[in-house]
Protein backbone atom coordinates (compact mmCIF):
# COMPACT_ATOMS: atom_id res chain seq x y z
CA UNK A 1 0.00 0.00 0.00
CA UNK A 2 1.43 3.68 -0.77
CA UNK A 3 1.41 6.09 1.21
CA UNK A 4 -1.62 8.04 -0.17
CA UNK A 5 -3.49 4.82 0.58
CA UNK A 6 -2.23 4.38 3.86
CA UNK A 7 -3.46 8.20 4.54
CA UNK A 8 -6.68 7.53 3.17
CA UNK A 9 -7.51 4.13 5.05
CA UNK A 10 -6.24 5.96 7.89
CA UNK A 11 -8.82 8.64 7.66
CA UNK A 12 -11.46 6.59 7.06
CA UNK A 13 -10.94 4.69 10.84
CA UNK A 14 -12.18 7.67 12.77
CA UNK A 15 -14.93 9.24 10.36
CA UNK A 16 -14.40 13.39 11.04
CA UNK A 17 -16.57 16.64 9.61
CA UNK A 18 -14.23 18.07 7.55
CA UNK A 19 -15.51 21.88 5.68
CA UNK A 20 -15.14 22.71 2.20
CA UNK A 21 -16.09 26.60 1.45
CA UNK A 22 -15.37 26.85 -2.21
CA UNK A 23 -18.84 25.27 -3.44
CA UNK A 24 -18.70 27.38 -6.72
CA UNK A 25 -15.36 25.28 -7.20
CA UNK A 26 -16.15 22.16 -9.77
CA UNK A 27 -12.73 20.88 -8.71
CA UNK A 28 -14.21 20.53 -4.78
CA UNK A 29 -17.47 19.68 -5.85
CA UNK A 30 -16.60 16.46 -7.34
CA UNK A 31 -13.89 15.73 -4.67
CA UNK A 32 -17.06 16.11 -2.11
CA UNK A 33 -18.55 13.39 -4.02
CA UNK A 34 -15.41 10.48 -3.77
CA UNK A 35 -14.75 11.42 -0.10
CA UNK A 36 -18.30 10.74 1.17
CA UNK A 37 -18.44 8.07 -1.75
CA UNK A 38 -15.05 6.25 0.08
CA UNK A 39 -16.35 7.08 3.75
CA UNK A 40 -12.86 9.32 4.07
CA UNK A 41 -15.06 12.02 6.15
CA UNK A 42 -17.98 13.94 6.49
CA UNK A 43 -18.12 16.98 4.09
CA UNK A 44 -19.86 20.49 4.63
CA UNK A 45 -19.77 21.69 1.24
CA UNK A 46 -21.00 25.73 1.18
CA UNK A 47 -19.97 29.17 -0.39
CA UNK A 48 -21.03 32.50 -0.67
CA UNK A 49 -24.95 32.87 -0.28
CA UNK A 50 -25.43 29.86 1.82
CA UNK A 51 -24.38 30.90 5.34
CA UNK A 52 -26.71 30.65 8.03
CA UNK A 53 -27.49 33.95 9.39
CA UNK A 54 -27.91 33.29 13.12
CA UNK A 55 -24.42 31.16 12.99
CA UNK A 56 -22.85 33.66 11.25
CA UNK A 57 -24.17 36.59 14.23
CA UNK A 58 -22.25 33.78 17.07
CA UNK A 59 -19.23 33.60 15.33
CA UNK A 60 -18.80 37.61 14.48
CA UNK A 61 -19.17 38.17 18.09
CA UNK A 62 -16.87 35.48 18.74
CA UNK A 63 -14.29 36.61 15.90
CA UNK A 64 -14.99 40.18 17.51
CA UNK A 65 -13.59 38.78 20.75
CA UNK A 66 -10.81 36.96 19.55
CA UNK A 67 -9.60 40.16 17.27
CA UNK A 68 -11.30 43.68 19.04
CA UNK A 69 -7.37 44.20 20.54
CA UNK A 70 -6.16 44.13 16.89
CA UNK A 71 -8.62 47.31 16.68
CA UNK A 72 -11.47 45.68 14.53
CA UNK A 73 -15.24 46.44 15.37
CA UNK A 74 -17.97 44.46 15.75
CA UNK A 75 -19.04 45.39 12.41
CA UNK A 76 -15.96 44.61 10.83
CA UNK A 77 -16.33 40.96 12.61
CA UNK A 78 -19.90 41.04 10.47
CA UNK A 79 -18.03 42.18 7.35
CA UNK A 80 -15.41 39.64 7.79
CA UNK A 81 -17.62 36.72 8.60
CA UNK A 82 -19.47 37.09 5.02
CA UNK A 83 -16.83 35.09 3.61
CA UNK A 84 -16.95 31.56 3.68
CA UNK A 85 -13.37 31.13 4.84
CA UNK A 86 -13.39 32.71 8.09
CA UNK A 87 -16.84 31.11 8.70
CA UNK A 88 -15.28 27.47 7.75
CA UNK A 89 -12.23 28.80 10.12
CA UNK A 90 -14.78 29.94 13.16
CA UNK A 91 -16.85 26.93 12.67
CA UNK A 92 -13.50 24.75 13.07
CA UNK A 93 -12.79 27.20 16.19
CA UNK A 94 -15.86 26.65 17.79
CA UNK A 95 -15.80 22.68 17.91
CA UNK A 96 -18.49 22.41 15.70
CA UNK A 97 -16.56 20.58 12.94
CA UNK A 98 -13.31 19.10 12.95
CA UNK A 99 -11.46 20.82 10.28
CA UNK A 100 -11.37 22.95 7.26
CA UNK A 101 -10.11 22.63 3.58
CA UNK A 102 -10.02 25.29 1.27
CA UNK A 103 -7.51 27.25 -1.63
CA UNK A 104 -9.29 26.10 -5.01
CA UNK A 105 -9.74 29.28 -5.22
CA UNK A 106 -8.28 31.27 -3.30
CA UNK A 107 -4.51 32.13 -2.68
CA UNK A 108 -2.51 31.14 0.34
CA UNK A 109 -2.34 34.28 2.00
CA UNK A 110 -6.02 34.41 2.04
CA UNK A 111 -6.24 30.96 3.68
CA UNK A 112 -3.35 31.25 5.84
CA UNK A 113 -4.72 34.51 7.41
CA UNK A 114 -8.25 32.95 7.89
CA UNK A 115 -6.63 30.58 9.83
CA UNK A 116 -4.03 31.86 11.93
CA UNK A 117 -6.52 34.52 13.15
CA UNK A 118 -9.68 32.44 14.03
CA UNK A 119 -8.00 28.85 15.10
CA UNK A 120 -4.43 31.06 16.92
CA UNK A 121 -0.63 29.99 16.91
CA UNK A 122 -0.14 26.69 19.46
CA UNK A 123 1.57 28.29 22.72
CA UNK A 124 4.56 25.73 22.65
CA UNK A 125 5.07 25.76 18.48
CA UNK A 126 4.56 29.60 18.04
CA UNK A 127 4.90 29.80 14.46
CA UNK A 128 2.43 28.80 11.92
CA UNK A 129 3.83 27.21 9.13
CA UNK A 130 2.96 24.82 5.65
CA UNK A 131 4.43 21.78 4.48
CA UNK A 132 3.78 19.54 1.89
CA UNK A 133 3.45 15.60 1.69
CA UNK A 134 5.31 14.53 -1.30
CA UNK A 135 4.94 11.28 -3.10
CA UNK A 136 7.82 10.50 -5.94
CA UNK A 137 6.80 7.06 -7.98
CA UNK A 138 9.19 4.45 -7.99
CA UNK A 139 11.71 6.18 -5.86
CA UNK A 140 13.98 4.53 -3.66
CA UNK A 141 14.99 7.42 -1.07
CA UNK A 142 12.63 8.55 1.87
CA UNK A 143 10.36 6.30 3.35
CA UNK A 144 8.97 4.44 -0.23
CA UNK A 145 9.04 7.85 -1.50
CA UNK A 146 7.09 9.82 0.75
CA UNK A 147 8.62 12.76 2.23
CA UNK A 148 7.37 16.31 4.29
CA UNK A 149 8.49 19.57 2.67
CA UNK A 150 8.64 22.67 4.75
CA UNK A 151 7.85 25.54 4.76
CA UNK A 152 6.57 26.00 1.19
CA UNK A 153 3.80 28.42 1.55
CA UNK A 154 3.79 30.71 4.09
CA UNK A 155 7.27 31.79 6.60
CA UNK A 156 9.59 34.00 3.77
CA UNK A 157 13.12 33.69 5.46
CA UNK A 158 12.32 31.91 9.24
CA UNK A 159 14.90 32.81 11.90
CA UNK A 160 16.68 29.95 13.30
CA UNK A 161 14.45 29.89 16.34
CA UNK A 162 11.38 29.21 13.76
CA UNK A 163 13.22 27.07 11.76
CA UNK A 164 13.68 25.06 14.60
CA UNK A 165 9.93 24.96 15.33
CA UNK A 166 9.06 24.36 11.89
CA UNK A 167 11.59 21.21 11.76
CA UNK A 168 9.67 20.43 15.28
CA UNK A 169 6.09 20.57 13.99
CA UNK A 170 6.92 18.48 10.66
CA UNK A 171 8.22 15.96 12.97
CA UNK A 172 5.33 15.93 14.97
CA UNK A 173 3.08 16.03 11.92
CA UNK A 174 4.77 13.11 10.20
CA UNK A 175 4.21 11.11 12.91
CA UNK A 176 0.52 11.49 13.14
CA UNK A 177 -0.23 11.79 9.63
CA UNK A 178 1.98 9.24 8.12
CA UNK A 179 2.68 7.09 10.94
CA UNK A 180 6.54 7.11 10.54
CA UNK A 181 10.18 7.88 12.19
CA UNK A 182 10.32 11.19 11.39
CA UNK A 183 14.10 11.90 10.30
CA UNK A 184 14.72 15.33 9.86
CA UNK A 185 17.25 16.91 7.44
CA UNK A 186 18.18 20.71 7.61
CA UNK A 187 18.88 21.62 4.41
CA UNK A 188 21.52 24.28 2.38
CA UNK A 189 23.88 24.42 -0.11
CA UNK A 190 26.63 22.56 2.12
CA UNK A 191 27.38 19.67 4.02
CA UNK A 192 28.62 19.89 7.41
CA UNK A 193 30.75 22.97 6.92
CA UNK A 194 31.55 22.35 3.31
CA UNK A 195 30.97 26.05 2.21
CA UNK A 196 30.23 29.19 4.46
CA UNK A 197 27.82 31.61 4.93
CA UNK A 198 24.85 33.08 6.66
CA UNK A 199 22.49 30.55 5.78
CA UNK A 200 24.37 27.60 6.95
CA UNK A 201 24.66 29.54 10.46
CA UNK A 202 21.48 29.52 10.27
CA UNK A 203 20.92 25.87 10.04
CA UNK A 204 23.96 25.26 13.08
CA UNK A 205 21.34 27.32 15.05
CA UNK A 206 18.40 25.79 14.09
CA UNK A 207 20.08 22.80 14.68
CA UNK A 208 20.83 23.70 18.05
CA UNK A 209 17.90 24.61 19.16
CA UNK A 210 15.47 21.63 17.98
CA UNK A 211 18.02 19.19 19.58
CA UNK A 212 17.34 20.96 23.07
CA UNK A 213 13.70 21.70 22.86
CA UNK A 214 13.39 17.90 21.60
CA UNK A 215 16.35 15.99 22.46
CA UNK A 216 14.66 13.07 21.09
CA UNK A 217 14.02 14.09 17.43
CA UNK A 218 16.51 12.45 14.85
CA UNK A 219 17.74 15.76 13.40
CA UNK A 220 20.85 16.82 11.46
CA UNK A 221 22.33 19.52 9.51
CA UNK A 222 23.12 21.48 7.73
CA UNK A 223 22.87 18.85 4.86
CA UNK A 224 22.57 19.18 1.13
CA UNK A 225 19.82 17.31 -0.24
CA UNK A 226 22.39 14.36 -1.85
CA UNK A 227 23.80 13.51 1.69
CA UNK A 228 20.68 14.04 3.35
CA UNK A 229 18.52 11.78 1.33
CA UNK A 230 20.96 9.39 -0.48
CA UNK A 231 22.90 6.73 2.08
CA UNK A 232 25.24 6.11 -0.71
CA UNK A 233 26.37 9.99 -0.89
CA UNK A 234 25.80 10.76 2.45
CA UNK A 235 28.86 7.84 3.57
CA UNK A 236 31.01 10.08 1.10
CA UNK A 237 30.06 13.48 2.63
CA UNK A 238 28.95 13.05 6.44
CA UNK A 239 29.86 9.25 7.46
CA UNK A 240 28.70 10.40 10.88
CA UNK A 241 25.31 11.71 10.14
CA UNK A 242 22.44 10.80 12.47
CA UNK A 243 20.11 9.88 9.29
CA UNK A 244 22.67 8.47 7.52
CA UNK A 245 20.78 9.35 4.22
CA UNK A 246 17.77 8.31 5.24
CA UNK A 247 15.63 11.78 6.10
CA UNK A 248 11.87 11.77 5.19
CA UNK A 249 11.32 15.31 6.44
CA UNK A 250 13.14 17.88 4.58
CA UNK A 251 13.41 21.39 6.09
CA UNK A 252 14.30 24.67 3.25
CA UNK A 253 16.20 27.09 4.66
CA UNK A 254 13.66 29.86 3.13
CA UNK A 255 10.35 30.02 1.32
CA UNK A 256 11.97 30.90 -2.17
CA UNK A 257 13.76 27.05 -1.57
CA UNK A 258 11.05 25.44 -0.60
CA UNK A 259 8.53 26.23 -3.17
CA UNK A 260 11.01 25.80 -5.81
CA UNK A 261 11.65 22.38 -4.52
CA UNK A 262 8.27 20.73 -4.48
CA UNK A 263 7.11 22.07 -7.26
CA UNK A 264 10.21 21.24 -9.40
CA UNK A 265 9.61 17.26 -7.25
CA UNK A 266 6.27 17.83 -8.61
CA UNK A 267 6.40 18.35 -11.89
CA UNK A 268 9.86 16.57 -13.49
CA UNK A 269 9.36 13.77 -11.40
CA UNK A 270 5.17 13.28 -11.60
CA UNK A 271 4.93 13.72 -7.83
CA UNK A 272 1.55 13.76 -5.76
CA UNK A 273 2.04 17.19 -3.37
CA UNK A 274 -0.47 17.15 -1.07
CA UNK A 275 -1.20 20.36 0.97
CA UNK A 276 0.33 22.71 1.71
CA UNK A 277 -0.99 21.66 4.60
CA UNK A 278 -0.25 24.50 7.62
CA UNK A 279 1.11 22.90 10.74
CA UNK A 280 1.59 25.00 13.99
CA UNK A 281 -2.35 25.55 15.04
CA UNK A 282 -4.89 24.92 17.37
CA UNK A 283 -7.02 22.99 15.15
CA UNK A 284 -6.50 21.20 11.88
CA UNK A 285 -6.65 22.98 8.31
CA UNK A 286 -5.14 22.69 4.91
CA UNK A 287 -4.95 25.14 2.00
CA UNK A 288 -4.41 23.86 -1.20
CA UNK A 289 -2.94 24.96 -4.15
CA UNK A 290 -5.14 26.77 -6.68
CA UNK A 291 -3.51 24.18 -9.35
CA UNK A 292 -4.48 21.46 -7.47
CA UNK A 293 -6.68 18.46 -8.68
CA UNK A 294 -9.76 16.71 -7.50
CA UNK A 295 -7.71 13.79 -5.58
CA UNK A 296 -5.71 16.56 -4.58
CA UNK A 297 -8.13 17.87 -2.10
CA UNK A 298 -9.73 14.29 -1.30
CA UNK A 299 -6.24 13.49 -0.02
CA UNK A 300 -6.21 17.10 2.06
CA UNK A 301 -9.01 16.27 3.35
CA UNK A 302 -8.09 12.71 4.43
CA UNK A 303 -5.02 14.20 5.87
CA UNK A 304 -6.73 16.65 7.82
CA UNK A 305 -9.08 14.05 9.10
CA UNK A 306 -6.29 12.08 10.62
CA UNK A 307 -5.04 15.03 12.35
CA UNK A 308 -8.33 15.81 13.70
CA UNK A 309 -8.32 11.95 15.01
Amino acid sequence: MDILAKIRARAKAKLKTIALPEIEDTRVREAAKIIEKEGIAKVLLFGRGMLDKVKQEEYAQKYYELRKLKGISLDDARETLNDPLYYAAMMTQSGEIDGFVAGASHTTPDVARAAIQCLGVEEKISIASSCFIMSVPDCPYGEEGGFIFADCGIVPDPNPRQLAYIAISNAELAKKVLGITPKVALLSYSTKGSAKGRVIDKALEALALARQMQPDLLVDGELQVDAAIVPEVAEIKYPNSLLAGEANVLIFPNLEAGNIGYKLVQRLAKARAIGPIIVGLKKPCSDLSRGCSVEDIVDCVAVIAIRAQ
